[in-house]
């Protein structure tokens, strides 16, 4: 026996987000589960395929996968896309990612955590960061490059130095806490944690209340710009 059913009308009242996630994340998922509470918003993730190492070399071979993960999304209309990885969308270009993401999904909205970072800088009136990265000199020094050609000077800046992501992902809270204290300076106006992969989420809470100056992260800054592309009303 068939039995009558009614289609749910909740379109419009939600809010729809997508996430790229990289196959060797271990650590967004679960920041935004906490950041993104809110009913009246759902998030979409997909996997994108990435190498356990980070160089420029295995950074840039994920443009070309990029299409292949947004096709993975479900069949429905999503606000706003996240690549969610800072040191790609550093190589391979915020443009290029929009391009790749846009070739599938033509009307939709496109960030990364470096677009959300220079975002979150020039809504806050921050000019002067301090920069902490878990990343190899050379991953690090090509951000470092974006950020100054977006108009922000690096007061400080300090790294892990690490080339492995599970490396990436089991560094302590304790001490990237520890590391944001080293870099902070007198002349920094907000210090930026970068890479999806570290455990900030609580370092960035806790940071904040001892230094007494804005601290993000690349998963609190996605999360910040994802909102306000999805017309979420974030507070600043």
């Amino acid at each position: 026996m068939a039995i009558p059913y009614e289609l749910d009308s909740a379109d419009g009242k939600i809010k729809r987000l997508g996430l790229i996630v990289l196959q060797s994340d271990e650590t967004i998922e679960n920041e935004f589960r906490q950041m993104f509470s809110d009913p009246a918003i759902a998030l979409y993730h997909t996997r994108i395929s990435s190498a356990p190492e980070v160089t420029p070399e295995t950074l840039a071979l994920m443009e070309e996968e990029i299409p292949h993960a947004v096709q993975m999304f479900p069949r429905v209309e999503l606000d706003a896309i996240g690549y969610a990885c800072t040191s790609g969308a550093t190589v391979i270009g915020p443009h290029n990612i929009a391009k790749a993401v846009n070739s599938i999904r033509p009307t939709t909205l496109v960030t990364d955590p470096l677009t959300a970072t220079i975002a979150w800088c020039r809504a806050n009136d921050v000019k002067r960061l301090g920069f902490l990265t878990p990343y190899i000199a050379s991953v690090s020094e090509s951000m470092r490059t974006k950020l100054i050609d977006a108009g922000l000077e690096i007061t400080s800046f300090g790294s892990f130095e690490q080339e492995d992501e599970h490396t990436v992902a089991t560094i302590s809270e304790a001490s990237i806490l520890a590391a944001v204290g080293v870099i902070d300076t007198t002349e920094c106006q907000a210090i930026f944690i970068s890479c999806t992969n570290l455990h900030a989420l609580n370092v960035v809470k806790d940071a904040q209340q001892i230094l007494g100056k804005p601290v993000i992260s690349s998963n609190t800054a996605l999360a910040w710009h994802l909102r306000e592309l999805g017309k979420l009303n974030p507070s600043r």
